[in-house]
C-alpha cells in the first residue's frame, strides 16, 4: 500500500508590513516575525531570492529561527529567468545554489517563473533541466509557465521524467490548467480577483482545494500549497483556512 503524500501550506512571503495587526500581533517586532510565522506553518516560499540574492549568512540565519521540519521554497533570481531567459547560466545559478545551500535540509524545493512574453522552446527548457540535475541533484524543481505554449505533453514528460514539476497557478486566469501527472504537486493561489495578490478566497473554493489535495495525497504524492493574495493579509487568512479543511 502507497504510503500518503505530506502537505506543506504556507504564504509566498513572510515579511510584510500591512500583515502587523492583521495576522503578526502589534506587539512583535519584525526581527522576530518567522518565528511567529513558524509556529502555524511548515513552509514558507521565499520570493525575495526573484529580487536579490541574500548573503549565504541570512539563509543560515532563517534556519536556525525556525523548527525542524520546515520547508523552505527559493524562487528563482529574474536575472535567470527574466533577464538571461535560461540562457548561460550556469554561473549565476551556482552562485544562487551556493547561497541557498545555507537553509540546509530545510531547503525543499525551488521555482522558476518565466516571463509571460518567452514561448515554448523545448530544448531550451530541457538544456536547462540537465543543468539543475547536475547542480542541484536532490533537489526538487517547480516551474510557473506564464505562456500558453508551455502547455503541452512533451514538456509535461521532460519535467516529469526529471522528478520536476509545473506550477498549479490560478493568474494569469487565462492559462490553462497543466496535468496533474507529477511526482509531486506544486500551488500558487495569487488571488481570486482578476488582478493578482487581491481578494479572499470563498470557503467553497478553500473546501474544493482541500479535495483535491486530500486526492493526490492518497495517491502518494506530496503537496505544496502557497497563498501569494498578501494585501490586507488575506494570504495568512486563508492558509490557515485550508488547513482546517485539510484536517
Amino acid at each position: 500500500m502507497k504510503a500518503k503524500g505530506k502537505t506543506f501550506v504556507g504564504c509566498s512571503g513572510f515579511s510584510y508590513a500591512h500583515w502587523k495587526g492583521v495576522f503578526y500581533p502589534k506587539e512583535i517586532a519584525p526581527n522576530k516575525w518567522l518565528e511567529f510565522y513558524a509556529q502555524r506553518f511548515n513552509t514558507v516560499e521565499l520570493n525575495v531570492t526573484f529580487y536579490r540574492l541574500p548573503k549565504q549568512s541570512v539563509f543560515k540565519s532563517w534556519q536556525k529561527r525556525t523548527p525542524k521540519g520546515f520547508i523552505f521554497v527559493v524562487k528563482g533570481s529574474k536575472l535567470i529567468t527574466h533577464f538571461k531567459m535560461l540562457k548561460q547560466v550556469k554561473e549565476p545559478l551556482k552562485e544562487l545554489i551556493e547561497r541557498v545551500s545555507g537553509l540546509g535540509e530545510k531547503l525543499g524545493l525551488m521555482l522558476w517563473q518565466l516571463k509571460p512574453s518567452q514561448k515554448l522552446d523545448w530544448l531550451l527548457l530541457a538544456e536547462f533541466v540537465e543543468l539543475l540535475k547536475e547542480s542541484s541533484p536532490k533537489l526538487r524543481h517547480s516551474f510557473e509557465f506564464r505562456n500558453s505554449s508551455w502547455f503541452v505533453p512533451e514538456v509535461y514528460k521532460l519535467l516529469s521524467d526529471a522528478r520536476m514539476t509545473v506550477c498549479l497557478a490560478d493568474y494569469p486566469a487565462r492559462l490553462p490548467e497543466p496535468s496533474d501527472d507529477f511526482p509531486y504537486i506544486y500551488i500558487r493561489r495569487h488571488g481570486p480577483e482578476s488582478s493578482a495578490y487581491r481578494g479572499c478566497y470563498s470557503q467553497e473554493q478553500l473546501k474544493a482545494l482541500a479535495e483535491r489535495i486530500k486526492n493526490w495525497l492518497n495517491q502518494g504524492k506530496d503537496v505544496y500549497v502557497y497563498f501569494n493574495n498578501d494585501l490586507q493579509g488575506y494570504a495568512p487568512e486563508n492558509a490557515l483556512q485550508l488547513k482546517k479543511y485539510l484536517g
